[in-house]
């Protein structure tokens, strides 16, 4: 099998798991939550987006990795782990936390679209070798981040999310 399909299919194979592991074990607890409670867990997980500046170590990647790729991922993954981090510690003014938990949704969910698009443009496939070490980030952890954004966005939309907004509209 070539290392293009190797990666392709453990990336599918990485949101099957995750879906799968989220739908009996997260999903179910999340639901149950109160609503800050909820977006405080999902933005614990995205606070440590830090770690793609990983993308921009040398020596860590290949050194055929298009650069305009890994730094696009790096900067972006900073940017939103900061979001979310700014969300956690703004938990107690609400209309702040709820601004950052937006914030770090949007920015987060564009950085994977466009670096699914970067992917795309470059052949990141053919290239998964020159990963390196950060050939985990989109086959493991990539995957339950767009979960988790999904997710995120549909607890902010959905009933219970414009019920918080409310509230939290009427109490200002």
């Amino acid at each position: 099998m070539s290392p293009q399909i190797i990666f392709q299919l453990q990336l599918v194979l990485g949101y099957v798991a995750w879906l799968l592991c989220f739908g009996a074990y997260f999903w179910p607890k999340l639901k149950s939550m109160e609503p800050v409670q909820a977006q405080r867990a999902i933005a614990t997980l995205h606070s440590f987006r830090f770690f793609g500046l990983v993308f921009i170590v040398p020596g860590v990647i290949g050194p055929n990795l298009p650069a305009g790729f890994a730094t696009f991922a790096a900067y972006w993954d900073l940017a939103t782990g900061i979001l979310a981090l700014l969300a956690l510690l703004a938990v107690r003014i609400k209309p702040l936390f709820w601004l950052f938990v937006v914030a770090f949704n949007v920015v987060g969910t564009l950085d994977l679209v466009i670096d699914y698009y970067h992917a795309t443009k470059v052949g990141l496939p053919a290239l998964a070798g020159q990963l390196g070490a950060t050939y985990v980030i989109p086959v493991i952890y990539v995957p339950v981040l767009m979960i988790t954004h999904i997710t995120a966005f549909y607890l902010l939309i959905g009933k219970p999310g414009l019920r918080a907004a409310r509230q939290n509209a009427a109490a200002a």
